[in-house]
């Protein structure tokens, strides 16, 4: 049986156009029908009602308010977990760090050697990078533009990685005190 490869590289052609146009409308804004009838508020920005028939609860936010949110939130994490040098805040890691220390001290039958291993990994760049240059009024200005769904899914991403990093140093600080007061504790009974 003889196949006909022909038609393959106009397939081919579909598919990538098919991807690149998926890709370009993933990030238009599109038209979303958000008309309740027989509205009654919930909350501000819930709401329950009849929208083609059924009974609904609408839940109506507005995307900057909701991003800046969820980037609150994020640095609050972040610097819950790592610490904050401008307010002068230790953060589970220097906590930990602390606690290390102090279990390392000779005074609480330590060894005096501190064996730190945790590398600090901050998860976001708080620092925007500008693209600098004159806007259509001919003022100095600096833009940095990134899709809206992006920025979201990136925050999201950080919030999922720093809620996981702070379980794991609560759980290890809550070790390090525990051993630490054993230690004092033995070391008190000597």
């Amino acid at each position: 049986m003889k196949m006909n490869f022909s038609f393959l590289p106009f397939a081919s052609l579909l598919v990538v156009a098919g991807l690149m146009s998926a890709c370009a409308s993933k990030h238009k804004a599109e038209n979303i029908d958000t008309k309740v009838n027989n509205e009654a508020a919930i909350t501000g920005d819930t709401s329950v009602g009849v929208k083609d028939g059924n009974m609904v609860v609408q839940k109506k936010v507005m995307m900057n308010e909701e991003l800046r949110t969820l980037q609150y939130d994020v640095y609050e994490l972040e610097d819950r977990v790592y610490g904050n040098r401008k307010y002068g805040s230790l953060g589970l890691y220097g906590s930990l760090r602390e606690c290390k220390m102090q279990l390392s001290d000779p005074r609480n039958g330590g060894d005096g050697k501190l064996i730190w291993t945790e590398p600090i990994d901050r998860v976001t760049e708080k620092e925007d990078d500008f693209k600098i240059g004159l806007d259509e009024e001919k003022k100095l200005v600096g833009i940095k533009e990134e899709f809206l769904s992006d920025r979201i899914q990136r925050f999201k991403g950080y919030r999922t990685l720093l809620n996981k990093r702070q379980d794991e140093y609560e759980e290890k600080l809550a070790i390090c005190k525990t051993d630490l007061n054993s230690k004092k504790l033995a070391n008190q009974q000597k």
